[in-house]
């Protein structure tokens, strides 16, 4: 089973970028789809962003598309989610999720469809 730790978190103002990080451990992240979802405080959690294990293939909530990009890098074992002009409701704690896949070109965008999570890393956007 593949393990998560997601970094790169922090206060940012309104405008601003932060690239998020999620390293994967365990197992190739190649045979994995990513997503990237939030929750803030009193609310469900919510999807933002999801990526085919190749990459080629990303999908966005509509929030955040024209202003967050999800990659990966399979070579480091890597995923991101660069996040420019930040809001501040964009404030919440971000999760990535991992799920194994036979085929490449599928991305999921439900929370259950995820088996595996990381701990979450905190961003705080103010105004």
């Amino acid at each position: 089973q593949v393990q998560l730790a997601e970094s790169g978190g922090g206060l940012v103002q309104a405008g601003g970028s932060l690239r998020l990080s999620c390293a994967a451990s365990g197992r190739t992240l190649s045979g994995y789809c990513m997503g990237w979802f939030r929750q803030a405080p009193g609310k469900e959690r919510e999807f933002v962003a999801a990526i085919s294990r190749s990459g080629v293939v990303p999908y966005y909530a509509h929030s955040v598309k024209d202003r967050f990009t999800i990659s990966r890098d399979n070579a480091k074992n890597t995923g991101y989610l660069q996040m420019n002009g930040l809001k501040p409701e964009d404030t919440a704690v971000y999760y990535c999720a991992a799920r194994a896949s036979d085929s490449d070109g599928y991305y999921y965008i439900s929370s259950n469809d995820y088996d595996t999570w990381g701990q979450g890393t905190q961003v705080t956007v103010s105004s």
